[in-house]
């Protein structure tokens, strides 16, 4: 039976994407086979490697949360450890990882190009029948924009950010070292750039040379019928915007359901309490009762006990990903018995105790309404 991805990595399922970068690294600077030489090594970095492959893809880790390993498949991508596409920086940051920032490789790494947004999460709470029935709703965010002004190169119109003269736009910069090992270059982040490899001399007003701006704006969106606490939502592309005209990230939406002082949930069943008389609980009746549907008149039959659960067929919560099937509505039957009665319905009970050949005892009339419920 394959590993669970989360324990693979150490990390729990609520994990950011931040923790499992930082887990992943950890685990590849001790299992990589350029580094640990121990049987078994090598097929436990192929264990991690996928297990990062599917937990930073939020596509994937939706898939595998629902699905497991079926809903990702169960091949190890690339041959020989090289694909780290997904990694930012490649092979070259897993490099850095295990030997401190040194390389003997004599490459180098634009990083001028663009990236990807970062993915926001806003917490949304329904109230239970918006829950149920799901609709649209409208939410207020906050993200990262691409500047309209300068088209997120930060830099005033008509002008043009230039290479760093620093790096020449490699975005680092390098110092050979001579180690017992042999001959090291150093590669450090330019401090001139900071990375980008590009300058901006003239900045953009707007956005003060970031290429970006924070804004806040209204959406609207579609709130499936059956969602319940934890459904995680995707609206695509309304994370921050990425840098240097990258795609933008996603917005997650995790829902949280406020609790209803008349109905509660399991799973898609719906549960909820009555009250009846004795009178009605013996005799039997017809009786209005409140759904997530609007009242409907229910029948409760005769001689019904007290804690006797009804069932309303069709009346509970819709499945998820299939609205047009319910669950059922599970009502629970309380009895109340009076602990005082008038003169009138004394007299008439004792005659019902004499009638079914009863007496009302030490008791009185309350021990023998007790006793018809027994």
């Amino acid at each position: 039976m394959a590993a669970d991805y989360y324990d693979l990595l150490g990390v729990s399922r609520t994990a950011d994407k931040d923790e499992i970068k930082r887990a992943f690294r950890r685990l590849a600077r001790k299992y990589h086979p350029d580094v640990n030489k121990e049987e078994g090594a090598e097929d436990r970095f192929k264990e991690i490697n996928r297990a990062y492959e599917v937990l930073s893809d939020p596509e994937k880790r939706g898939r595998y949360d629902r699905f497991g390993e079926a809903g990702v498949g169960s091949g190890v991508p690339g041959a020989g450890f090289s694909d780290f596409s997904d990694i930012p920086g490649g092979f070259a940051d897993i490099f850095e990882t295990f030997f401190g920032g040194f390389s003997n490789t004599g490459q180098t790494r634009r990083r001028s190009g663009p990236t990807r947004g970062d993915d926001l999460r806003l917490d949304l709470k329904l109230d239970f029948r918006e829950a149920v029935f799901g609709g649209e709703k409208e939410i207020r965010i906050s993200h990262l924009e691409t500047c309209g002004t300068c088209g997120g190169t930060g830099a005033k119109p008509g002008t043009r950010p230039k290479t760093c003269g620093t790096c020449n736009g490699s975005g680092q910069v390098r110092r050979a070292t001579r180690t017992p090992f042999g001959s090291f270059t150093q590669v450090s982040v330019c401090p001139t750039c900071n990375g980008t490899g590009q300058v901006i001399e003239d900045q953009c007003s707007t956005c003060s040379g970031k290429g970006q701006l924070q804004v806040a704006k209204k959406l609207k969106i579609t709130i499936p019928a059956g969602v319940d606490n934890g459904t995680r939502l995707r609206v695509q592309s309304e994370g921050d915007a990425g840098k240097r005209n990258g795609p933008p990230g996603d917005l997650y939406v995790y829902l949280f359901v406020n609790d209803d002082s008349e109905f509660q949930r399991d799973g898609i069943n719906i549960l909820s309490d009555i009250k009846i008389s004795y009178l009605q609980a013996i005799l039997g009746c017809k009786i209005p009762v409140n759904t997530v549907d609007g009242e409907v008149e229910v029948t409760i039959p005769a001689g019904t006990q007290p804690g006797r659960v009804i069932t309303l067929e069709e009346r509970g919560v819709p499945r998820l990903g299939n609205p047009v099937s319910r669950g059922d509505h599970l009502l629970t039957v309380h009895v109340d018995i009076p602990t005082k009665v008038n003169a009138e319905e004394r007299e008439l009970l004792e005659k019902l105790a004499k009638i079914r050949g009863e007496r009302a005892g030490k008791g009185g009339v309350e021990g023998f309404l007790g006793g018809l419920f027994k």
